[in-house]
């Protein structure tokens, strides 16, 4: 391909913050936004007031990662416990002007059972619902489903974004599954996850490293992102001190 039809990278590159401190450290690396995750809503209350502080200080926008569902095959723990715990999420997040929030919510018809699933897609379309008389968009994370997985929640739920998560897709596949999700759908992804992994079949798999430090095809990843014409946000998920040490890897495949 001549290199002047290569189309260019345009992603805004962000990182994870625990805590406010956080967030200057990622300012102070050049990125573009953190991303948030609240767990307690009530205890996140308690330290808002500095986050939205650091924010004005910074300039950096926020993006918003949910609750952990727990037991991914207990309805009742998901009506009882997670839902709510959404619901506070989607509360505080307008005081910090977070405009989309990723979701874990397992649907791998693998490990997942049937009825469950269709209880998760059920409380998706009210967590939706919910989020767009607030203007946010609602990205479901890919843990170690394919594309057929996503298929059932997508089909019923023509609002339901993707956040792509590359370090997940490595995981219980013998290809990356994110290869399969950019070309299918290629409109639902929203937000990116970068991480790298040795691959596996376990959770304790799942080993967050920087990009560069595992076996993810991260090269050909950013070329199907790059034939896409992705041009949304990307997070870190990682700790300010690992963003540092692969930034510049990192931002080779964006530039290229």
């Amino acid at each position: 391909m001549n290199a002047s039809h290569v189309k260019k990278l345009k992603i805004a590159l962000g990182g994870t913050a625990r805590n406010p401190e956080d967030v200057e450290v990622l300012h102070n690396l050049r990125l573009n936004f953190a991303e948030i995750p609240i767990s307690n809503a009530i205890k996140f209350k308690k330290s808002i007031n500095e986050y939205v502080k650091v924010k004005e200080k910074t300039g950096l926008y926020y993006l918003c990662h949910g609750p952990r569902e727990g037991n991914p095959n207990n309805i009742n723990a998901l009506e009882t416990d997670y839902f709510p715990h959404v619901l506070e999420v989607l509360e505080i997040m307008p005081i910090l002007n977070m405009s989309l929030l990723t979701l874990h919510l397992w649907i791998d018809r693998r490990f997942v059972k049937t009825t469950v699933i269709d209880f998760k897609i059920e409380l998706l379309k009210k967590i939706i619902d919910k989020a767009r008389e607030k203007g946010i968009l609602i990205c479901l994370e890919n843990l170690s489903e394919n594309c057929h997985d996503l298929e059932v929640a997508f089909d019923k739920l023509p609002l339901l974004n993707l956040t792509l998560d590359i370090g997940h897709g490595q995981l219980l596949r013998e290809e990356n599954a994110s290869f399969n999700i950019i070309k299918r759908y290629p409109d639902r992804i929203k937000h990116i996850h970068l991480h790298d992994n040795l691959g596996g079949s376990s959770p304790e798999d799942d080993l967050h490293l920087p990009p560069g430090k595992g076996s993810v095809d991260f090269k050909n990843i950013f070329n199907s992102l790059r034939t896409i014409g992705y041009t949304g946000t990307a997070t870190l998920e990682l700790k300010p001190v690992e963003i540092k040490s692969c930034l510049g890897f990192v931002k080779k495949f964006l530039s290229a």
